[in-house]
């Protein structure tokens, strides 16, 4: 054979391997993407319209966060929170609305605290999403609802679900040792963290 289609071969051998190791490549970081974010990769790929454009968002949303200067709270401010946090919870019986306002309000103090930004309710939604993504669709459901109970348009069992997701994301944002968290994420192990801490 002439020199010529040996180059070929070579040219054509050397496209496939590249082509297989891009494509090994980007099924990987569609993998770890999805390990990483859970259901919220779904709802970034419904979102967005197609893969590409949803893995660059989510690779953005893990950039950004990387970047934040993420601190844990002083023992002080956690008892104080949690001191806070149970005093919202008793005001439910008699002002379901003013303690689901309450519950938005200490969760986005303590994300201030913590070193998020908490100006804008979807960027604190995208930078939760990266560290706590089984809980971020819970947050969206908890401020939908105080969102509605603003407007009036909230039932009181709608509110008691808003408490119960808000409180999901506050018991992590106080990242407590796994000695004081259990195991469990369920409402009653919640309580039980919460109560843990004092």
């Amino acid at each position: 054979m002439s020199t010529w289609v040996w180059i070929a071969i070579a040219v054509v051998t050397a496209i496939i391997i590249v082509g297989v190791l891009w494509s090994a490549l980007r099924t990987r970081r569609t993998r770890s993407l999805q390990d990483r974010f859970g259901p919220e990769y779904d709802r970034e790929l419904e979102k967005a319209g197609g893969r590409r454009e949803a893995e660059r968002e989510l690779a953005e949303r893990q950039k950004r966060h990387d970047e934040l200067e993420l601190r844990p709270l002083s023992d002080d401010a956690r008892e104080r929170y949690v001191e806070e946090w149970q005093a919202t919870q008793a005001r439910f019986v008699d002002d379901p609305t003013g303690a689901v306002s309450e519950a938005d309000d200490l969760v986005q103090r303590v994300m201030r605290d913590r070193g998020y930004p908490v100006d804008d309710f979807e960027q604190r939604a995208a930078d939760i999403s990266v560290e706590h993504p089984e809980l971020v669709e819970r947050y969206r459901t908890a401020n939908g609802i105080a969102r509605a109970s603003e407007r009036g348009e909230a039932s009181t069992e709608d509110l008691r679900h808003s408490v119960r997701h808000y409180r999901a994301l506050f018991v992590e944002l106080l990242e407590v040792g796994d000695d004081d968290r259990g195991g469990n994420t369920d409402d009653v192990s919640e309580d039980a963290r919460v109560s843990r801490l004092r």
